[in-house]
């Protein structure tokens, strides 16, 4: 069993159906190392198990309603999505679909500098997979921001700016 050295200061808590899975889809798509797990004998689950994904901590489990733990796929959606920071957005969006997520989003360049995807993968979860393209400052961001809202745009309709 392997623990961080040291926990930082905040952890995604993922609740999934079949938390095995989704370690090896985690590992598959992303890359993801497994710590350790804890497993109940009695239904053969995972209580309790801790990942890497790219130097940053999660943790997850299997869905338990006993302790209020859902997963998006009870809930019928989630309202959070996580952003994975990669060296090439178009390779980790190929890698996460061979292992079974579905594309939202294919890769695009996004207004504020950035080569963004969105994904979903098995479990419920959205992801946004991306890397940096352009540096740019919180005011041009803003300037960018106001004409797609002006043209009545979306963010996903901006690709290729």
């Amino acid at each position: 069993m392997k623990t961080p050295a040291k926990y930082p200061p905040f952890s995604p808590y993922l609740t999934v159906k079949d938390a095995k899975k989704a370690i090896a889809f985690y590992a598959a798509a992303f890359g993801a190392t497994e710590l350790y797990r804890l497993t109940d004998a009695r239904t053969n689950t995972i209580g309790h198990a801790e990942i890497m994904i790219n130097g940053s901590h999660f943790m997850l489990a299997d869905e338990n309603p006993a302790w209020g733990n859902r997963s998006p796929l009870t809930l019928g959606g989630t309202a959070v999505k996580l952003c994975l920071m990669v060296v090439n957005t178009d390779a980790a969006v190929a890698r996460a679909k061979a292992a079974g997520a579905t594309i939202e989003m294919p890769p695009a360049d996004m207004f504020y500098g950035f080569r963004c995807a969105a994904v979903r993968d098995p479990f419920g979860h959205q992801w946004m997979i991306q890397h940096e393209i352009e540096k740019i400052s919180p005011g041009e961001m803003q300037k960018r921001w106001d004409a797609m809202v002006a043209a009545g745009k979306t963010d996903c309709d901006t690709a290729d700016q």
